[in-house]
Order: structure tokens, then sequence, then C-alpha cells
């Protein structure tokens, strides 16, 4: 494993600070509650558009999504399906009517259509989720950096979280705006150094289009999937329904997401950032899907490990089964060895028979690597320890440590680190501004504008330091970007039916909206734990639509049988 050199630490550092230092500069001194929390209604769509791409793509996009590529193929891509449908829908109705109520969080709109009660419970059911969410992005970037640089797991959680602090807690919302236009700057052009690098690395004789058609006979560019079993997690109707709501709920009801396009100059301004990040998030997914292909076919011509997560390796090499897990390391030589005549013979001719030899031989590889992780699994159970086996995630950071040159090192590093800062500090913004205004303020006595943005600063220093503790008491999940989402699903079909409701459900009050909508989280949460232990199958991204489905419903039905609720508040 390559150490950094003396180049990659200059360009990590100077990247990191100066984008900190500008953030921090260019915001000092905020004074009121519309200059700190709605960054004074003076943002771009173009400063929307990517300060929304910024808030949703984490560091986990940019470790996770590679290593997705490299074992799934493309078919991942198809769960931003549902965006583009719901960036349209949140424009029409969602946007026009937070702007005409001049809300600050979108929690206050549902006082003014229920009642406090509901405005309450929705606030905290983001909380709980996006609380989560902060640590975990805080988290995802620093255990995979602490494995394969060697550096303390602590320090890094602690270092990434105060860097964010430092400049949410002194600018606010507009803050998190300025530095995340520089942070989709450094990251697209990250992103793009990768991918070329990648190609330029393969063989001279294997153009890009060979390249593709490797992955193609290893079944990695299959993009679509009509199918509707429901096995298949990622499939074209999970992203266009499931992903529908999802997104619906993300964009629509999070304070994260919300918090950056209410700061617009206008609701034309929010509408186009909205679009902007509908039209360009599905293609940059895909890119970075097939920079993950890509990272796939340049290890088809170069050996891969075993297990591309470090530390898992070195704590069964020095356990009981060291010996079965060397055997499975001669075997993959030997695997890829012969792999290397087969995709030769496939690239002079058009032999369907030897795309066929591709598949098999990278289907061999894939269960050597599965009777790794259980190799691994065995050997840091009879050692006590915690070691994630699956390493989905450590799949394009060992790539970028062993094969990129000097300096570009240092700003792919700077890219992760870039994408863990943007996402935590549109979290932590937004934390700090749903427990001032949905919590703090509606339940304290009259403050004023100097107190409330002293108590929003405290707030989201507060939640910056809770976000730092779940990220040091965090353990990995199969995959992290799906981890994120788990917990989104989780929570956001619920918080989306309660908004529908609002809409366009009139005759629905308040008291049973209230009741439903804690039934429906028990449910939604018992359905959660019921799929993982297989007694039903219900892949997480369909729990959107189920949670909002499911809230309507009992709401509905409570509403008829407690017809005499006071009428409506407008």
């Amino acid at each position: 494993m390559q150490t950094l050199n003396w180049i990659d630490w200059v360009v990590l550092c100077v990247t990191l600070i100066a984008i900190v230092a500008y953030g921090t500069y260019q915001t000092r001194g905020s004074r009121n509650v519309q200059d700190y929390l709605k960054g004074g209604n003076t943002s771009k769509w173009w400063t929307i558009g990517l300060s929304v791409m910024a808030t949703q793509a984490s560091a986990i996009t940019f470790l996770s999504t590679p290593g997705q590529a490299f074992n799934d193929g493309m078919g991942f891509v198809q769960f931003y399906f549902g965006l583009p449908i719901a960036m349209v829908v949140i424009c029409m109705v969602f946007i026009p009517l937070y702007h005409r109520l001049k809300v600050y969080t979108a929690y206050e709109f549902l006082e003014k259509r229920f009642d406090l009660k509901t405005r309450t419970l929705t606030a905290i059911l983001f909380l709980i989720q996006r609380g989560l969410a902060a640590g975990i992005t805080i988290f995802a970037p620093a255990i995979i950096l602490s494995v394969v640089l060697g550096w303390d797991l602590l320090t890094l959680n602690i270092v990434i979280g105060l860097l964010v602090i430092i400049y949410t807690v002194s600018g606010g919302t507009r803050a998190v705006n300025v530095t995340q236009k520089h942070q989709m700057i450094v990251i697209f052009i990250g992103m793009l150094v990768a991918f070329f690098l990648i190609v330029d690395k393969l063989p001279q004789d294997i153009t890009f289009s060979k390249a593709l058609d490797i992955a193609g006979a290893s079944g990695k560019m299959e993009v679509l999937d009509f199918s509707f079993n429901l096995n298949n997690r990622y499939t074209f109707w999970s992203g266009i329904i499931g992903g529908t709501f999802l997104m619906l709920s993300y964009f629509g009801t999070d304070q994260s997401q919300v918090q950056r396009y209410l700061s617009g100059k206008s609701v034309k301004e929010m509408q186009l950032g909205l679009i902007f990040n509908g039209l360009l998030k599905i293609p940059m997914q895909f890119f970075i899907l097939l920079v993950g292909v890509m990272v796939f076919v340049f290890y088809q011509f170069n050996e891969a490990p075993v297990n591309f997560n470090p530390t898992a390796t070195e704590v069964v090499l020095n356990s009981q089964y060291a010996e079965a897990y060397k055997t499975l390391q001669k075997e993959q030589t030997s695997i890829f060895n012969d792999k290397q005549n087969i995709i030769e013979s496939f690239i002079n001719s058009d032999n369907p028979e030897a795309a066929k030899y591709i598949a098999t031989a990278n289907e061999a590889n894939d269960d050597l690597r599965k009777e790794a992780r259980d190799l691994i699994d065995k050997a840091s159970e009879s050692e006590n320890i915690k070691i994630e086996s699956n390493d989905k995630d450590y799949v394009f950071i060992h790539f970028i440590l062993n094969n990129l040159p000097r300096g570009l090192i240092g700003l792919l590093l700077a890219v992760i680190l870039s994408a863990a800062m943007s996402s935590t500090a549109s979290e932590l913004n937004a934390l700090g501004s749903t427990t001032t205004i949905d919590l703090y303020k509606r339940n304290t006595s009259e403050k004023t504008e100097e107190e409330m943005v002293k108590a929003s600063r405290w707030f989201t220093f507060g939640w910056g330091i809770i976000a730092i503790g779940v990220a040091c008491v965090a353990n990995l999940a199969e995959n992290l970007i799906q981890l994120v989402n788990i917990i989104g699903s989780i929570f956001y079909g619920n918080v989306l039916g309660v908004f529908l409701l609002a809409f366009f459900f009139k005759f629905v009050k308040g008291n049973a909206v209230f009741i439903g909508a804690i039934i429906t989280q028990f449910i939604v949460i018992a359905l959660y734990f019921l799929n993982l232990n297989n007694v039903i199958n219900l892949p997480f991204l369909w729990l959107n639509f189920v949670g909002c489905a499911i809230v309507i419903a009992i709401s509905c039905i409570i509403q008829i049988l407690i017809p005499n609720e006071k009428s409506i508040r407008n």
C-alpha cells in the first residue's frame, strides 16, 4: 500500500483549508435570522443546483458507488430514475407554497395546515434520521481512510467534524452554499481526472470501446432491469416508483435540502436550481458508476487482491485460517492468468463463446472472493474483533492509492473529504435550523434576532458534536451508500405522506394525521426488520412508497371515524 507523499499532503491540506477559510471569510458576521438561516435569499439558480447536488453527493457517493459498480455493474443508476419526476412535482407544488408562506423550515407549514404537535412530530422524525445520517457521512470516509492510510479513526472523525463545524457555525446557510459550490468544482475535476487516468492505464490496444465490451461480457453494463422480481433491489420499477417517493420526501420535506433552495432569490431561481439538479444528477451518477466499471476493467489486466480491505486481509493472515486464505489467493492468481488468454481471444475476434468464458472466469473469481469474505468473518469471530469483510467501499480508494501519480492522490482524497464536508455541513445547518425554529422558538417566549442567531449557532455546534459522537460509535453496513438510503427510507415515506395529506386531502385534520403518523412509523420499522430477518420480501426502497400509502390510508380512516374535529387551520 502506497503512503502519502509530501506533494499529496500539500494538495490535500491546501484544498481543504482554502475551502473552509473562503467559506468562513465570505459569510462572516450574519446578524439576523434571514441571513443566517436563509442566506439572505441571495442565491442564484446555479448555486442552488450545485448546493443541492453537494448535499446529496456525500463522500459515501464517491467511495461506495464505484465499488457498487465494480461488484454489480451499472444497474444502481436506476435508483435515481424517479429524481426528474420528483423535481417537477416539487417545483410545481412545494416551492410556490413554501415561498408564499415565507417559511424557514418545511415543518412550519404543517402547523399552519394541521397543528403544533404534527409539526413537532415531523421535525423530530427529521432530527432523528438526519442526525444519524450526519454521523454516517463523517464516519464513512473516516473508517475507510483510517484503514487504507493507517490513520487513527477517532482523530479522523474529530478532524472532519470540526472542519465542518467551523464554517457552518460561523456563516450559516450562506457559508454552506458558498463552500459547496467550490467543493463540487473540486469533486467534478477530481472524478474526471480519475476516469481519464484509469482509461489511460489500460493496455495500449484496449480502447475505451473495447473496455466497454469487456465490461459488457461480464454483465457490468446492464443498466435497465424491467423485471418485477422483488429479489432484485434495483430495477426500473423500484427506481420509478420507490425512487420517486424517496426523492419527493428527500427534496421536498428534508430540511437539509429544503434549506438549500429556500435561500434562492425568487421562486424562479429555486425552480431552476432544482431542475438543474434533476437534469445533471442522473448523468453524474452514471459517470461515477462508469468510473467503477473502468476500475473493474483495469483489474482484468492487473491482479487485484482477494479482498480490498487491507485490515481484513491482515487479520485473516494472522489467524488459524491463514493457509486456507493463501490457497484462495493462489487460485485467484491462476484464474487471473487464464483469463488473460480468454480476454485476448475476445478482443481479437468476434467469437461469442469468448464472452461466455470471460463471464465464467469472473463468476469463479466472485466465488473465491465470497469464500475469502467467509474466512475473514470466521477469523474476526475467532479473534473477537469486528472487521468488515465486504470490501465494496474499499475498491476505489485502493485503486487511487496504488495506481495514481503523486499529487493526484492528494486531489482525490480532497474530493472524498470535500464531499464528506459538504454533505455534513448541509445536515448540521438543517439540524440547527430545525431545532431553532421548530422546537426552540416555537416553545419559548419571544426572542430577538440576535438571540435566535446565537441559539442557531449553538444548536448547530451541538448537532456537530452529536454527529462526531455517532461517527465514533458507528459500524459498517453491507454498503455505506445503502445504509444512508435505508435510514432515509425508514422515515421518509411517512413524512412525505403527512405532507401529501396536507396538500391534497383537505378533509383530514391534525389529530388523525398525528395518530396515523405515529402508527405508520412503528409499522414501517417493523416491516424493515421483518425484511431484514427474511420473514417478508420488501426491499428498503419500497418502504418509501409503502410508508406514504399507509399514513395516508390510516389518517383518512381515523378522520372518518372521528369527524367532529375542529375545522382546518389555514
